[in-house]
């Protein structure tokens, strides 16, 4: 006997439920850890920089398809990478944004796309603030 693969509808409960576990934290962590912020702040901003985006929100609209499968194994390996040199903050920040990565295809779950405008709100204050503390030197 073979275990079946588990179907969308369950992948997506699933899903479901690690989302609501990491926006909860996350807006717990907004609070109490700036460190953990910021990676998220400057990761965000780097990838809103390389696609030419003010704010993560806005960065998310204009992504292909084609950069969205590849952002998602990007985020995989590093956070695999990161979670077994105990860089787990950094793991922490490439689960957040894959997190809102992947809800912006699930827009039909109401839930889910609330969760992912509270998300992404806290996404782009992060970019703001790392932006405001780091702010791009011309020559």
């Amino acid at each position: 006997m073979t275990a079946e693969a588990p179907t969308t509808e369950v992948r997506n409960a699933e899903f479901k439920q690690r989302f609501v576990a990491v926006l909860t934290d996350l807006q717990d962590t907004a609070a109490e850890d700036g460190e953990a912020m910021a990676l998220i702040g400057h990761l965000a901003s780097d990838l809103c920089g390389n696609l030419q985006q003010k704010s993560w929100s806005s960065a998310k609209s204009v992504i292909t398809p084609q950069v969205y499968n590849d952002l998602l194994k990007v985020f995989q390996q590093r956070g695999n990478e990161y979670h077994e040199a105990g860089k787990t903050k950094h793991a922490y920040a490439i689960q957040a944004l894959a997190m809102s990565l992947i809800s912006g295809t699930m827009r039909a779950d109401q839930q889910l796309a609330q969760g992912e405008k509270i998300l992404d709100s806290l996404i782009d204050h992060s970019v703001s603030v790392y932006r405001s503390l780091n702010p791009v030197k011309l020559n």
